[in-house]
């Protein structure tokens, strides 16, 4: 958890729930386990547990004392929809979020399906989170082929920001289904935001260009923001974040409603 944070794409990140498992070949190398499990068993360490799911609710306040409005990445260090987590845990995160209108929150899971149940319960007793909570932006991430199924889970989402995290990107992307024309027809459906970045670490597996500027492509055609994270690799900082000579940092409107 940090006031501030090195994620391009976020100011800072705030982590009421530690700890996750691994769900699909994304979660192979998960910088949040590795940095987690180098303090297993260092005693009164915040990852004295290592990765073990732990929920922290004296966290549960924190962006309440954040006076300056920030976009707040929920859940770094984990999943808020892990199947380990309590319904009435998730609440509280949401109230808070609720409470603490003057911020953005970005949340982001690989379980898409629970998040969507839960939104679905949770809309039907608060009232249309787009509408009403428009800096709740809701995400999942998104690393090949063969899990677009998220995507079109998202797509379908409650919220006023609906975006992905194609990161580590494994293998190229076709999103028109979650951009497709049909899902324009109303206010609030379809993905609307990308993020994509190359793996980073000692085992990084390689991101091709053409990966990268196809979606890009898809993106601008779509008038989707797109925002290009990083290229990855051992060394990141010496990869850098360029893309065709320029930086690539769109973000949507907020609210975007």
């Amino acid at each position: 958890m940090s006031g501030n944070s090195k994620i391009e794409w976020t100011d800072s990140t705030w982590n009421p729930v530690t700890g996750c498992a691994k769900l699909s070949p994304g979660c192979k190398y998960c910088y949040a386990e590795v940095f987690a499990e180098r303090f297993r068993g260092v005693a009164n360490h915040a990852y004295e547990q290592g990765f073990d799911l732990r929920l922290w609710p004296e966290r549960l306040d924190l962006p309440l004392k954040w006076k300056e409005p920030r976009r707040i990445f929920v859940n770094s260090m984990s999943d808020l929809f892990h199947k380990n987590v309590p319904d009435e845990f998730i609440n509280k995160v949401f109230e808070t979020m609720c409470n603490a209108f003057h911020h953005q929150f970005q949340v982001l899971t690989k379980r898409p399906e629970r998040m969507f149940a839960y939104m679905k319960s949770w809309d039907k007793k608060n009232g249309p989170t787009a509408e009403k909570h428009p800096h709740i932006w809701l995400g999942t991430s998104v690393e090949l082929a063969g899990y677009i199924d998220r995507a079109q889970i998202v797509s379908e989402l409650p919220s006023a920001v609906r975006f992905l995290s194609c990161e580590p990107l494994l293998g190229p992307l076709d999103l028109s289904e979650v951009f497709s024309s049909k899902n324009k027809r109303t206010r609030n459906k379809g993905i609307n935001w990308v993020i994509v970045g190359g793996e980073s670490g000692p085992h990084s597996r390689p991101m091709k260009e053409e990966w990268v500027t196809d979606i890009r492509n898809q993106c601008r055609r779509a008038q989707v923001p797109f925002f290009f994270k990083q290229w990855g690799g051992r060394n990141k900082k010496q990869a850098g974040r360029l893309l065709e000579n320029r930086t690539w940092d769109e973000c949507p409107p907020a609210p975007l409603i």
